[in-house]
C-alpha cells in the first residue's frame, strides 16, 4: 500500500497540525529523524545531573524539619522546605510542559513516537516522593540519542543509568563472594538482571533459565551509584567470570564486561524478535501481520540493531498502511495531538502556570487512565484497547474534549475546518455531519476530539 502523508502523520506522528506541513514522502520521514533533535533543544528538559542537587536539597530539608519539630527552629525549617518544595513542583510542571510542548510542535513527530515507545520498552517508577513523577525525562536522555542509532547503545545507556540502578535496587546488590559481602549481610539483587531479559532484551519467552538471570545479576554487582552518578564497584562485584546465555565473560569484572554482556544480549536473535514484535504492536495492531514482524526482524539482525534501519523497514512495509486505524491512542497521545490539531503554539503551553499544568493537563490524564509518570509496572502501558476506552476513561476523554479546550484558548476553529485539519481525508462522514451540525464552536471541537475517529491512529 502506498505511502499516506495524513496517515503517517497520525499513526507514526503526533498528529496533524495546521501549523506543522504533514510529511510528503518515508523518505522525508527518516531523513528528518536522521537528523538534529530540534525539538529536544526547543523545549528543554534539564538533565539528571541538574535535577539531582535541587531534589537531595530538598530531602535533606524535608529531614531537617522533622530534627526540629516542637522546638522553635520548626518555622525556620519549614520555610526552607517549602521553598524547595515549590520549586520541586515547578520542576515537575515544566517536565509536563517541555513533554507536551514537543509533541504539538515538532516537524519530527515520529521521534517524539519513538522517545515515548522506548521510555516504556525501559520503564522505570520512582520509589520515593522526591522522585516521583520525575523519572521518566531522565529515562528518555538515555534513549533520545539513540532512536536512530543502535539497541545496543541504548540498552547500554538506560541499563547503566542512575535511575534505572535505583530503581531496580542495584545499589544494594553484591556478589556472595564480594569483598564487601564478607564485611556486610547483604547478597545478590537479581531485579536488574531479571528485567534485562525478561523485558529490554529477550522477552518472557525467551531462553534463558533462572542460571542465565542469577550469572547476569553477578556479572552487574559492580554497577553502583555515587553522588556524580553511576560508578563500578569492584568491592561490590562477584569474583570470577559469569556465562550467560552459553557466553562466558570475563573473570576480571569491570564496566567494560557488563557493556560486553549486554552487548551480546542485544545482538541475540530472540532480541531482535522480542523488539521487532512490539514495535509492530506499538505503531500498527495489537495483533501484527507475521510478514511485518518477519520483515522487522530480519532487518534488525542484519543491521547489528540499527533502529533506523528497523524503522525504516516499518515504514517500506505494506503492511504498515493499512487505511483501518487499529490503535487506540493512549491518552497522553490523544491529549497532544488534540492540541496539535488546534493549532495551539507550543510557547502557550510553556507559559502555563504550575496549578493550570494540574488541572488541564496532568489531572485529567490520570482520570483518563495515564497518570503522569507512573505506568502500572514495569512492562509500561498496555498496547491493548480495552485497558484504555473504559467507561471512566472514555468520560474523562470526552469531558476533556467538550470544554478543556475552550480553557486554553479563546481562539477555537471552526469544528467544520477542525475535521479536515485533525484527520483529514480519513474522516467519516458521521463526523462531518456532526461538527456541521454542532451549535457552537465549543460543542463541535469537543464533538470533533471526542469523536471515535480521532480517538484511534
Amino acid at each position: 500500500m502506498p505511502f499516506d502523508p495524513d496517515l503517517c502523520a497520525i499513526r507514526f506522528g503526533t498528529g496533524l497540525s495546521p501549523l506543522v506541513p504533514a510529511p510528503g514522502s518515508s523518505a522525508e520521514v527518516l531523513a528528518i529523524l536522521a537528523g538534529p533533535d530540534h525539538a529536544a533543544e526547543a523545549w528543554h528538559i534539564p538533565p539528571y545531573a541538574v535535577a539531582t542537587p535541587s531534589l537531595d536539597a530538598l530531602r535533606l530539608a524535608n529531614m531537617a524539619r522533622r530534627e526540629v519539630a516542637d522546638t522553635p527552629e520548626v518555622a525556620a525549617a519549614e520555610a526552607a522546605y517549602d521553598e524547595l518544595a515549590r520549586a520541586h513542583v515547578e520542576a515537575l510542571a515544566h517536565n509536563v510542559k517541555a513533554t507536551i510542548a514537543r509533541k504539538i510542535g515538532t516537524s519530527d513527530g515520529l521521534r517524539e513516537r519513538l522517545v515515548m515507545f522506548w521510555s516504556d520498552h525501559f520503564t522505570v517508577r520512582a520509589k520515593t516522593g522526591f522522585l516521583r513523577h520525575l523519572v521518566t525525562p531522565y529515562v528518555e536522555e538515555a534513549v533520545r540519542p539513540h532512536v536512530n542509532g543502535r539497541f545496543a547503545d541504548m540498552l547500554k545507556a538506560v541499563e547503566t543509568h542512575p535511575v534505572m540502578l535505583a530503581y531496580l535496587d542495584q545499589t544494594n546488590s553484591m556478589g556472595p563472594n564480594s569483598v564487601r559481602a564478607q564485611r556486610r549481610d547483604r547478597g545478590l539483587n537479581e531485579n536488574l538482571a531479571r528485567e534485562i531479559l525478561e523485558l529490554h532484551t529477550i522477552g518472557v519467552d525467551g531462553p534463558y533459565d533462572q542460571r542465565d538471570v542469577r550469572q547476569l545479576a553477578e556479572l552487574l554487582t559492580g554497577l553502583g551509584l555515587d553522588r556524580q552518578g553511576t560508578v563500578y564497584r569492584s568491592d561490590h562485584a562477584e569474583p570470577g567470570g559469569e556465562t550467560v546465555l552459553g557466553v562466558t565473560y570475563s573473570a576480571e569484572a569491570n564496566l567494560s564486561t557488563v557493556e560486553a554482556a549486554l552487548d551480546g544480549l542485544a545482538d541475540h536473535p530472540s532480541t531482535a524478535r522480542h523488539i521487532s514484535r512490539k514495535l509492530a504492536v506499538h505503531f500498527v495492531s495489537e495483533e501484527p501481520d507475521q510478514g511485518l514482524v518477519d520483515t522487522l526482524t530480519a532487518r534488525f539482525v542484519a543491521t547489528d540493531g540499527d533502529l533506523l534501519e528497523v524503522t525504516a523497514a516499518m515504514l517500506d512495509h505494506p503492511a504498515a498502511w493499512v487505511p483501518e486505524r487499529q490503535k487506540v491512542k493512549w491518552p497522553l497521545e490523544f491529549m497532544s495531538s488534540a492540541l496539535r490539531a488546534l493549532g495551539i503554539a507550543p510557547e502557550m503551553i510553556m507559559t502555563m502556570e504550575a496549578r493550570h499544568v494540574r488541572q488541564m493537563l496532568q489531572g485529567p490524564l490520570a482520570v483518563m487512565g495515564q497518570p503522569w509518570e507512573t505506568a502500572p509496572g514495569p512492562d509500561g502501558w498496555s498496547e491493548r484497547a480495552e485497558a484504555w476506552i473504559t467507561p471512566q476513561g472514555l468520560a474523562a476523554r470526552i469531558n476533556w474534549a467538550m470544554h478543556m479546550p475552550r480553557r486554553i484558548t479563546e481562539d477555537l476553529p471552526d469544528p467544520r475546518d477542525l475535521v479536515s485539519t485533525a484527520l483529514g481525508p480519513l474522516a467519516s462522514e458521521e463526523i462531518v455531519f456532526a461538527a456541521g451540525a454542532a451549535e457552537d464552536r465549543a460543542e463541535g471541537v469537543g464533538i470533533v476530539l471526542a469523536s471515535a475517529d480521532f480517538q484511534r491512529r
